[in-house]
């Protein structure tokens, strides 16, 4: 009866059924049942468990109650041996409202310890993660270019040492965009004032760079860069030339004569396959004024030769008939010696010119300028060759305005210019023809004209006038060294001025003198 009533208060206490039994499995006390109703639970899951382990459980039915209940039962040892075997039953449904309620709590407390991570985890990624952010803008902003400003971090961890290693990279980066810069800036000087033209294509021909001579020399279109090489080129013989560049990987040279503009090209193609690009590199430089030059060379040896070949064999004639008996005769002899002594009087007319010309040429002759009418140049010259002209049957007119500028000039120089002009005029103009002599203002200069009637120069002749030696077929049978307007050239250039000739064949002519005005007061000489 004490086993049963300390079951039962046992069973109030933890509210559930408490059994006790002997270790035979006899019911000595329960909590829910009268003993006389229990039979033997030795056969019991749970106790068997329990004598076998110290501890058992089993949920099943039961036919006491009539639900299923969850069974747990331990045995009670006195000095090591099984005395009695206590056990504890509660219906299944309530293990499931608590373990329900259980989960509901433990969820409950999850969610919460998930938000407090939650909310901490964000707290530490921002915190982590604004430096991070910070360095990736000032990472964009190097990147952008703008190199100016230091990467300033926030913290002392690796991020400092990051935002250190970007200033170190910024200004490295900044010190070889300046060095490439200044590079690109020399290479765009160099290309841009360079003479001659250079043409950078790529492996697939077409045009990478060109500098501003080549697009000049080939009159290349705007939009040269990203077109064929034969488009920017348009010759067919630089084209050929740079396609046996391109396919035997050797440099090409040759000397074109483009007809459009009239130049002499000499065209160099280079392949730069150091590292089998296909690229290559066309320099063109221009020969025109270097044949220019040959050709005047040329002319130059060709006519002087033609100009002495002339008195020389005239003076040997001469001397051989008087070697010949010529000199026996004194009016025979008289004559020959007067031919020679003019052939002579030419070969030092001709000697004294060249010698003129060399020292104009090279700079040794000194002017000495001064203000002057336009009147006081042309006067003199007019009024010393008009005999010459009457007894031509030439007229010679001068019209020269009162109220124009002084130019500055070297009046003996520049009068014996005018002379050499208008005895070329007198001589090429029929009787009855006129010769005009006039002055005008232009701009910054006075242009002195001498105008005549003659015969007037053939087109093709009158670029090459004032070259050395340079007669025209109609000059050649009236004499003189064709040196004349090559030295009148000289010195109206050494006066900073600029001297051209107009003519129509069987017209007549008119050669031009443009010399600079001055302020300073002067005089007629």
């Amino acid at each position: 009866d004490r086993l049963d009533s300390l079951a039962d208060r046992w069973g109030a206490l933890l509210e559930a059924r408490v059994t006790i039994m002997a270790a035979d499995g006899t019911v000595l006390g329960d909590s829910h049942e009268d003993l006389a109703r229990l039979d033997n639970h030795l056969g019991r899951p749970e106790v068997q468990e329990a004598l076998a382990s110290g501890e058992g459980s089993s949920t099943r039915f039961s036919a006491s109650v009539g639900y299923d209940m969850l069974y747990a039962a331990v045995p009670v040892q006195v000095e090591g041996e099984v005395v009695a075997i206590v056990r504890v039953a509660r219906p299944l449904r309530q293990v499931q409202v608590h373990t329900a309620r259980l989960g509901r709590t433990i969820l409950l407390v999850a969610l919460g310890a998930s938000l407090v991570a939650a909310l901490l985890a964000v707290a530490m990624a921002g915190r982590i993660t604004r430096p991070i952010r910070h360095l990736t803008q000032e990472a964009q902003r190097i990147a952008a270019g703008d190199l100016g400003r230091p990467v300033v971090a926030d913290s002392g961890d690796e991020v400092a040492q990051l935002a250190h290693a970007f200033n170190r990279m910024g200004t490295r980066l900044q010190e070889r965009m300046g060095r490439l810069a200044e590079e690109q800036r020399l290479l765009s000087t160099v290309l841009s004032r360079m003479a001659d033209g250079a043409i950078i294509t790529d492996a697939g021909g077409r045009v990478r760079l060109i500098n501003p001579a080549a697009a000049r020399l080939l009159e290349s279109p705007a939009d040269a860069v990203g077109r064929s090489f034969a488009q920017v080129a348009r010759n067919h013989q630089l084209v050929d030339l740079w396609r046996a560049a391109s396919e035997a990987g050797e440099p090409r040279e040759a000397t074109i004569e483009v007809l459009r503009p009239n130049l002499f090209l000499r065209a160099i193609v280079t392949p730069l396959d150091a590292d089998s690009t296909g690229e290559t590199l066309t320099i063109v430089q221009d020969l025109t004024q270097v044949r220019r030059l040959e050709t005047v060379r040329r002319d130059f040896v060709s006519n002087i030769s033609h100009e002495l070949r002339t008195p020389l064999a005239s003076l040997k004639a001469l001397v051989e008939t008087l070697r010949d008996g010529a000199i026996e005769d004194p009016d025979a002899a008289e004559r020959f010696l007067n031919s020679a002594e003019t052939e002579v009087d030419a070969l030092t007319q001709m000697v004294q010119e060249l010698l003129e010309l060399s020292r104009i040429e090279s700079g040794r002759v000194s002017l000495h300028p001064e203000p002057v009418t336009a009147k006081a140049l042309l006067a003199r010259p007019a009024e010393r060759l008009r005999p010459q002209a009457e007894r031509a049957g030439v007229a010679i007119e001068t019209a020269v305005p009162p109220d124009l500028p002084l130019a500055l000039a070297d009046v003996e120089r520049l009068q014996q210019v005018i002379i050499n002009i208008v005895h070329n005029a007198i001589k090429f103009t029929p009787a009855g023809g006129r010769i005009s002599l006039s002055a005008q203002a232009a701009g910054n200069e006075v242009v002195l004209s001498i105008r005549d009637t003659g015969a007037g120069i053939p087109a093709k002749d009158l670029p090459r006038i004032f070259e050395r030696f340079f007669k025209t077929d109609r000059a050649r049978s009236s004499g003189g060294t064709g040196l004349g307007l090559a030295i009148a050239k000289h010195i109206v250039q050494a006066h900073g001025g600029r001297i051209w000739a107009e003519s129509v064949e069987g017209r007549g002519s008119a050669f031009h003198i443009a010399l600079p005005v001055t302020s300073e007061e002067g005089s007629d000489p």
